[in-house]
């Protein structure tokens, strides 16, 4: 391994892996971090949660995008802390890790604002393992219905919540109308696509909060299109089994609930002693360094900065990249001796989200695009942010294909059947479905926003 500065890498997500590649050539001693042995392109995950792709289609081991690179080594494992004080980084297997530069790129993680008993009624979408686990939830519920002769409760197996407007909340609901109108219809018998209810819920006052209020108009014109109800201003105080409860007091049933509402950095931070948002995120110098500590370095969904807008900078694919390249130069360019330290700049890529096949929003700048023109967009713009993929031509045929024709093999149900987590309904007297909420201690009420902390975009996911 090449003699020089040990550089320490603790995440491999877009931000930490486009840093190791951006320090190649530097000399410098690369070392990464990371608790999973895959870099994963989570701007497609939701593809795997509703059986439009494969998880291998989505996920690349780390190593193999890295073996190339004489002055790096991969290190699996879970950093439990970091010693500022001895420049270490502390892991739950391995030894302490000792850094000259430290670069943090831990990512975020589902937030349920309190209330994290809610996860098993509505799991959040972060992993591959999630991804599954709400796959397998969909396709038994579908499942389910296909054997169930009574309407109402079959009605309530094809009844879905998605709980949070932000891209990811929109394309959990397009996708899962989008599913049930092309996979019910063909490989189902007694049940039909016209059965199927999706809702999507939204805190504040429109979806996509983020995006020009007219692209919010325009995104849920094409939600109903597809037949997806959305309720914006609505509070939601409970989750169970069964559905949610609002605090209006009203009950929505439902045999499957996703949380899309909001997510939070790592709490590797605040156990490091950074100083950190209301969210989890490191607050940041201008040149993505942390106070009182020049060698290290936060970066991505773990970062917050202002733009120059005044506005923390958006936790999206493109700003843990730039950020990643900014700090790689800085570290390249101290390492040789040469240049004063220059604050980030962040170059705004626009943002955007996919409705369904063929529906899509994307704002760049002035630029306001929906439906075909902005779904094709938004196909070009992830497939270019591709790292470490295959020709990104074969990649695009190939996603492209799975997408048009929802391949069978991405249906296949794993980890159990009617485990925790599958459709499950209480009965009346009288035979209808009803939600009997268990007491909780806590009974303040969630306004579920996509805005109320850093939501990562469909570009997004760093």
């Amino acid at each position: 391994m090449t003699e020089g500065a040990r550089v320490v890498i603790v995440g491999g997500g877009f931000g930490g892996l486009t840093a190791a590649k951006s320090l190649r050539k530097s000399p410098v001693q690369v070392t990464l971090v990371d608790r999973q042995n895959h870099h994963l392109f989570q701007p497609l995950l939701y593809q795997v949660a509703m059986a439009g792709l494969s998880p291998a289609e989505i996920a690349v081991p780390i190593r193999s995008l890295l073996a190339k690179q004489d002055n790096t080594k991969v290190l699996l494992d879970d950093v439990t802390s970091v010693d500022l004080v001895q420049k270490q980084v502390l892991c739950q297997e391995g030894p302490p890790i000792p850094y000259d530069y430290l670069i943090l790129a831990p990512g975020a993680r589902t937030h349920y604002f309190g209330h994290d008993d809610w996860s098993d009624d509505a799991p959040g979408l972060k992993s591959i393992d999630d991804a599954v686990e709400i796959r397998r939830r969909v396709l038994l519920a579908f499942e389910a219905a296909e054997r169930e002769p009574d309407v109402s409760r079959r009605a309530h197996y094809l009844s879905f919540i998605v709980i949070g407007g932000g891209p990811t909340g929109v394309e959990l609901a397009g996708s899962i109308a989008e599913l049930a109108r092309h996979v019910l219809g063909r490989d189902f018998k007694n049940v039909r696509p016209s059965e199927t209810r999706v809702l999507l819920i939204e805190g504040s006052p429109r979806v996509l909060g983020s995006f020009d209020p007219t692209l919010s108009v325009r995104t849920v014109e094409q939600l109903s299109e597809l037949g997806v109800q959305v309720r914006t201003g609505t509070v939601v105080k409970d989750i169970n089994p069964e559905g949610v409860v609002l605090n209006t007091g009203e009950k929505l049933l439902a045999s499957t609930i996703l949380w899309a509402a909001g997510v939070a950095s790592s709490p590797l931070l605040a156990k490091v002693g950074i100083e950190v948002d209301r969210a989890g995120r490191a607050k940041v110098q201008p040149d993505c360094s942390v106070s009182g500590h020049p060698e290290v370095f936060v970066i991505g969904d773990a970062a917050f900065l202002l733009g120059d807008d005044g506005k923390p900078l958006p936790g999206v694919s493109p700003t843990a990249m730039q950020q990643a390249r900014h700090v790689s130069k800085i570290i390249t360019d101290e390492v040789r001796g040469r240049g004063a330290r220059a604050p980030f700049q962040y170059v705004d890529k626009g943002s955007m989200a996919t409705i369904g096949r063929s529906r899509a929003v994307a704002q760049v700048k002035n630029l306001k695009l929906s439906g075909t023109l902005a779904w094709l967009a938004w196909l070009l713009v992830h497939i270019f942010y591709l790292i470490g993929f295959r020709n990104r031509l074969l990649v695009l045929f190939d996603w492209a294909w799975s997408y048009v024709t929802y391949r069978r093999g991405a249906r296949l149900i794993t980890g159990g059947r009617l485990e925790p987590g599958a459709p499950v309904v209480q009965q009346l007297s009288g035979g209808s479905p009803s939600i009997a909420p268990p007491p909780r201690t806590d009974t303040s009420s969630v306004a579920v926003t996509s805005n109320t902390e850093p939501a990562p975009q469909s570009t997004a996911r760093a």
